[in-house]
């Protein structure tokens, strides 16, 4: 139930158990019949969840939500100054001048002896400038200095591009076949999840979402996935040359699985047998563990990692597409109408399963997107240039469904547009997520949050990682409604009618872009 102790909402949770399934129920007694009702909703749908993905339990305190880039990468600087054991960072990859961040992570090393880095990019991207300077070479001399006992670089590869098909394609666009996108920023005890990178646009004029966890448990459940990964990827070493930036990269023979340039499909079986267990719900001992340990701190929060590793487990036992479909599902039932979601994604190419169920919702809904002259693309030579206008085309197509499901007063869409990319003063759009605010309330009590795009791609190519929050934290609920209000801030409706306008209209061309669009599956 909720009781209210020195003007917060703590949600108390009863355990039950089934004979299938460990799960907690949310208690609504003694509650006003809105509140109450909400709170069961809540329980209906973390009963759902309890079976698709771990669950950990914790405050709304723990959980901190910053807004810009410049405070992720002030925030992600000082944690890094103040480590005392650990850091790792998952991202796709670190830009190729980021000196600053590098030289911030070597006075941390230098100040602890004990203090030790694990850093996973892509190998495609961390590569492709390469033999001119990359994020390979920005990274290794921080092994050359502190040797592989504290800093370890590793660099994942797509089992998908492999023999003929990885010599014959161009390294600009090879990374269609699949890529490393989880963004995990930990140090010590927290752990940022975020959908942005780790350069320079990411920490000035690129807008993204940015959640700050300290929470030990989940610090270490997410390292556990960071460290699998790491275990099925290439290590970054110093070659012999007497470059500093020189490297050379290596199959470590202590690593889980065989090379996935030598054997791709002894490289997935073995992977899916590493990480399958690590993303399944926690078996009911695990549970007890959590609980006895927490015990004495009442909790109001769930949090719920989501993962979809599709390209590396056969059978398919990625949490992500299950649990927003779980959620999403909820919106078009009846306890929903009267409910409000909004839903982002810089790069509009939703899976169409996604699509469906946002079209099929009952509550009100928001899609924040990209404008064109905000896209990351804008500007871009070659047939790159083509997709601001291809996904331009995807949202006007969206529209006409929503049209054409009689939906038009119920379900809007926003650009989000600050400046003009590439001249000064602009800003590029990268946000992704979910919030939904339950009936009769002011302010989301769930959330999503991470690196996916929620395209088809995002679920068949790359590696993802999410969090599924949800709250009955007032503090919390409000710091969400905050954000949500402040992406919209530079965002403005939009209709079918400006899509006829002449600086909307697409021609022959950008039916090449789509076709790279499907190619890619929406975003690179």
């Amino acid at each position: 139930m909720i009781r209210r102790v020195a003007g917060r909402s703590i949600l108390s949770i009863r355990t039950t158990r089934t004979a299938r399934f460990g799960y907690r129920r949310f208690s609504t007694s003694g509650e006003a019949p809105s509140q109450s009702f909400n709170v069961s909703l809540l329980g209906g749908l973390t009963n759902e969840l309890d079976r698709v993905a771990p669950r950990f339990d914790l405050q709304g305190s723990q959980i901190q939500v910053l807004s810009t880039p410049h405070e992720f990468y002030e925030t992600l600087k000082a944690k890094i100054l103040r480590a005392q054991t650990q850091i790792y960072l998952s991202t796709l990859y670190i830009g190729k001048t980021e000196y600053e961040l590098i030289s911030t992570i070597q006075t941390a090393l230098r100040n602890q002896p004990k203090l030790k880095v694990s850093i996973l990019t892509d190998y495609l991207r961390g590569t492709r400038e390469s033999p001119d300077s990359s994020c390979a070479s920005l990274l290794v001399p921080l092994v050359t200095e502190f040797g592989t006992d504290r800093v370890d670089i590793r660099m994942y590869h797509t089992p998908n591009l492999t023999g003929f098909r990885k010599k014959a394609i161009p390294k600009r666009i090879n990374e269609g076949w699949g890529l490393q996108h989880m963004k995990l920023y930990s140090v010590d005890d927290e752990v940022i999840i975020s959908g942005a990178n780790l350069s320079n646009d990411y920490f000035t004029n690129r807008q993204d979402r940015y959640h700050v966890f300290s929470s030990k448990e989940i610090t270490e459940y997410f390292s556990s996935i960071h460290h699998a990964v790491c275990d099925l990827s290439f290590r970054v070493l110093p070659s012999s040359s007497d470059d500093q930036t020189s490297y050379l990269l290596q199959w470590p023979k202590s690593n889980a699985a065989p090379s996935p340039l030598d054997d791709a499909d002894q490289f997935v079986q073995r992977a899916s047998t590493i990480l399958s267990p690590l993303i399944r719900p926690r078996d009911g001992a695990s549970l007890k563990h959590q609980e006895q340990k927490t015990k004495s701190v009442p909790k109001d929060t769930i949090v719920y990692p989501l993962a979809q590793l599709t390209q590396l487990l056969k059978p398919d036992t990625s949490t992500e597409h299950p649990g927003i479909t779980a959620v999403l599902r909820q919106l078009s039932t009846p306890a929903f109408t009267n409910s409000a979601w909004t839903f982002t994604a810089g790069y509009f190419n939703i899976q169409p399963d996604l699509r469906a169920l946002l079209l099929a919702s009952r509550g009100k809904g928001t899609i924040i997107t990209a404008s064109p002259w905000a896209n990351g693309f804008y500007g871009s030579k070659g047939v790159s240039g083509l997709l601001p206008p291809a996904y331009t085309l995807l949202a006007r197509r969206f529209l006409e469904s929503v049209q054409g499901a009689g939906k038009a007063s119920q379900i809007q869409m926003k650009e989000w547009r600050r400046g003009t990319v590439g001249q000064p003063g602009g800003w590029t759009y990268h946000a992704k997520g979910l919030w939904i605010t339950l009936p009769g309330e002011e302010n989301p009590s769930i959330t999503l949050v991470g690196s996916s795009n929620y395209t088809k791609r995002s679920y068949s190519l790359d590696l993802e990682i999410n969090s599924l929050v949800i709250t009955t934290n007032e503090d919390l609920k409000k710091r969400l409604g905050a954000e949500q209000e402040g992406l919209q801030e530079h965002a403005r409706k939009v209709g079918i009618d400006d899509y006829a306008k002449i600086d909307r209209r697409v021609g022959v061309r950008v039916r090449v872009a789509m076709w790279i669009v499907t190619l890619l599956g929406g975003a690179l």
